[in-house]
């Protein structure tokens, strides 16, 4: 195991800066852990400005990597743009992604960063007798989760969150089991907004310094 400083990929799910509440509870996460580490190092992937598609170059590598052949040759530039990607998330101890629910699930660019990391002996490999197995394991997540209309027993008039239990599943199929959330649903402007904000804050922070209390080192 490693003993340098922790450290923390910020996953910002969310293109709206300083509007966002999903990334300032994020950043809430981070806050109360760099109280606890002050050296931790934070990589911060913004997933709208920081990933190429995942296209035809893309795709044409990963089916060579499954099936053991190299990497041809034209597309080895898009593999390597993946790698370093895939290399971001291995280095964290901790990942404090912000996810937005958006139409009932994942922002696309949340989903880009999975479709993109999710490779075979980097994020999983497979046996065919004992099936899939995370490659990402010993890390610990801490995942936000916004919504302007949606809350927790709402009629279906008024939406519904495939996005948590979808983000979830991955983390765990990656091998990442230990997940905290933090939530503020909704984000509608009504009376009490002001305190529920407030509230998510203070979960959020509590997040934080709870995964700093025993902070996973992913050597």
């Amino acid at each position: 195991m490693s003993t340098t400083a922790p450290r923390l990929l910020v996953v910002e799910g969310s293109p709206r800066g300083e509007a966002s509440f999903a990334l300032a509870l994020a950043n809430s996460v981070v806050d109360a852990f760099l109280a606890e580490h002050p050296g931790a190092e934070v990589d911060r992937l913004d997933v709208f400005a920081d990933l190429a598609p995942f296209g035809p170059a893309q795709a044409e590598a990963k089916m060579a990597v499954i099936g053991g052949e190299p990497v041809p040759p034209a597309d080895t530039a898009a593999w390597d743009d993946v790698v370093a990607v895939w290399r971001r998330v291995a280095a964290a101890d901790v990942l404090v992604i912000a996810a937005p629910i958006w139409n009932h699930g994942l922002p696309w660019a949340v989903k880009l960063l999975i479709d993109t990391v999710t490779q075979p002996g980097l994020a999983f490999d497979f046996d065919p007798v004992d099936g899939y197995r995370g490659l990402l394991g010993g890390r610990r997540a801490v995942v936000v989760h916004t919504s302007a209309v949606w809350a927790p027993g709402v009629a279906a008039a008024f939406g519904t969150d495939e996005a948590s239990p979808s983000l979830r599943g991955w983390l765990e199929f990656v091998g990442i089991d230990d997940v905290r959330e933090v939530r503020l649903h909704t984000t509608y402007p009504t009376d009490d907004l002001d305190e529920r904000v407030a509230q998510a804050h203070e979960d959020a922070r509590a997040a934080g310094r709870a995964v700093a209390s025993d902070p996973v080192t992913a050597g």
